[in-house]
């Protein structure tokens, strides 16, 4: 089967800042794979590197078995095949809730203003948050708008959609019923790429775990293998860390 995502001898620099280093990764489709590691590992660089949010140095990246345009409108076409829901919401805080859906659908598809809004209310009802609809971002709760920027990412029909710490700026009690949603989503076969500090996430919902480390992928197992007997010292000393805090 072919990837959905393929990455292959991808490096950045960032000056004289080596912060991807030689890095190969093949997704299937409907795969999730969870991206961990210490900070400043490369992993939301990687992540946003899938859909050119970063440049890439060298190396090849494909989505679908097309390599990623360089700008322009082929570039917005693919990245229309990847949704993205990011660490703040990045909602207009001057629309409501309906409308921060229905736009891309609107403006990209073509799609008439009522079927986006049909789709919208959809969309808002799977991750539980349509009583929301009529509402501003800023009248809901943080947990509440990272669910409509789920909503927001999936109203574009994505082939893929990419997590970057989508719980970090969340408080505790609200992280659970985003994970939810992203469990339910991986449950009915999304391919996504997530990285997240949420172990039990990665050991309930991952196919993959995916340990970077300095730029550099140092692990790729199933979540069970990568948990329990971890092959590198750099992730045995990650995990313990965890694990004492």
């Amino acid at each position: 089967m072919r990837p959905i995502v393929s990455l292959k001898g991808v490096n950045k620099h960032y000056g004289p800042l080596h912060v991807l280093k030689d890095v190969d990764l093949a997704i299937a489709p409907g795969q999730v794979v969870v991206l961990i590691g210490p900070s400043g590992s490369g992993k939301s660089t990687l992540c946003r590197t899938i859909n050119r949010l970063e440049t890439i140095s060298s190396g090849v990246i494909e989505v679908d078995g097309k390599e990623l345009p360089d700008e322009g409108r082929p570039l917005a076409a693919l990245r229309a095949q990847v949704g993205m829901v990011f660490q703040s919401f990045n909602l207009f805080s001057h629309m409501s809730v309906l409308d921060n859906v229905a736009l891309a659908p609107i403006r990209l598809r073509k799609i008439s203003k009522a079927e986006a809004e049909r789709k919208a209310l959809a969309l808002l009802e799977r991750v539980g948050v349509a009583h929301q609809a009529a509402k501003l971002p800023a009248q809901l709760s943080g947990g509440q708008q990272q669910r409509v920027a789920i909503a927001r990412a999936l109203a574009m029909d994505p082939k893929v959609m990419l997590f970057d710490e989508p719980t970090s700026a969340l408080d505790p009690e609200m992280i659970n019923e985003v994970l939810d949603v992203m469990i339910q989503l991986a449950r009915e076969g999304m391919t996504m790429i997530v990285v997240t500090h949420e172990m039990g996430f990665a050991r309930k919902a991952a196919d993959r775990v995916v340990f970077m480390a300095d730029g550099e992928i140092l692990e790729d197992q199933a979540p069970e293998d990568f948990f329990t007997s971890p092959a590198t010292d750099r992730a045995r000393d990650f995990l313990s860390k965890l694990i004492t805090h």
